[in-house]
């Protein structure tokens, strides 16, 4: 359908809304439709939402749309917290596992403010790298990045950290055993106009109550907080004890798992690395008189759509 135009003040202006009285009350209208060489056919609809568009690295800027009055953050998340390799000693009486990184704060299934031709700006928040070159017994991973949105006019609408990277540190070839520290969790700050209430026109017709909207990685409507440690397994007792790494923190309140610990068993097994914003693994000690390494923050991202609600 082509764009519908009307004079205001004798200029000609596209329609982004259009109203009319209904018991004499002015209400918005969904759709106009006029006759056209006898037949009646669509010549005016109101903004309907588009597909949820997914950002996964980088940072830039996109335009909220005209006739569009919202943002629907289906889910956002800074990066995880890297991690650390695992510990073996020579008669120190013990092993160390690598304690798990932190993940990012989340937002899952929130609605903002925002105006129709503003410029949003975005950073998406980079997993966290592991530590596993150097001395073993001194050691710390990098923490994930924040992600970020803001509007021209909106200013700040939300910072969302990333997780914390593990480190041991103090550990000696003899001793003492490596103190281990799991990463931490990254904080949310939320400083947009959050909607919470109101109805949309949803991309197949239907008018839809923006607290339906649910299918974020949380499952519930209106959902943000901070993320969650990393595990630490800490270290075990007895030379050549064997123990695994530590998991990554979960993102997105639990629902998103973390890197999985590395195994002692066997020939061993690398910590695991992060998705979506949740921290990567440990690594384990003693394998084959060894370690295993561990793994990589999951990055962050944005999943969003625009919406004009009533």
């Amino acid at each position: 359908m082509a764009n519908t135009y009307g004079k205001v003040s004798g200029t000609f202006q596209e329609i982004v809304n259009a109203y009319g009285k209904v018991s004499g009350v002015w209400k918005e209208a969904d759709e106009i439709y006029g006759k056209v060489s006898g037949v009646w056919k669509l010549v005016f609809a109101a903004f309907t939402p588009g597909s949820i568009q997914t950002l996964s690295s980088g940072s830039g800027t996109f335009t909220v749309p005209q006739g569009s009055n919202a943002i629907h953050i289906q889910a956002s998340v800074g990066g995880g917290g890297g991690s650390i390799k695992g510990a073996d000693y020579d008669k120190a009486g013990g092993e160390s596992s690598g304690a798990g990184g932190g993940s990012g704060a989340y937002i899952s299934d929130k609605v903002f403010s925002v105006t129709q031709g503003e410029t949003l700006s975005y950073s998406i928040g980079a997993g966290g790298a592991a530590n596993n070159s150097g001395n073993q017994f001194n050691l710390s991973a990098s923490g994930g990045a924040s992600t970020t949105l803001s509007g021209s006019n909106a200013g700040a609408l939300f910072t969302l950290g990333g997780g914390g990277g593990s480190s041991g540190l103090n550990g000696g070839v003899k001793g003492p055993l490596r103190s281990n520290s799991s990463g931490s969790a990254g904080s949310a700050t939320i400083n947009g106009t959050a909607i919470t209430s109101g109805t949309f026109r949803d991309s197949n017709g239907s008018t839809v109550n923006v607290t339906s909207l649910n299918g974020g990685p949380v499952g519930t409507f209106n959902q943000s907080g901070n993320g969650s440690v990393g595990a630490n397994n800490g270290n075990c007792g007895g030379d050549n004890c064997r123990i695994n790494g530590s998991d990554g923190g979960n993102s997105y309140a639990g629902n998103i798992s973390g890197g999985t610990g590395g195994s002692s068993s066997g020939s061993g097994t690398a910590g695991g690395p992060g998705t979506r914003g949740s921290g990567g693994a440990g690594g384990s000690a003693q394998v084959n008189g060894g370690r295993t390494n561990g793994g990589n923050g999951g990055n962050g991202e944005l999943q969003y759509r625009f919406l004009r609600v009533q």
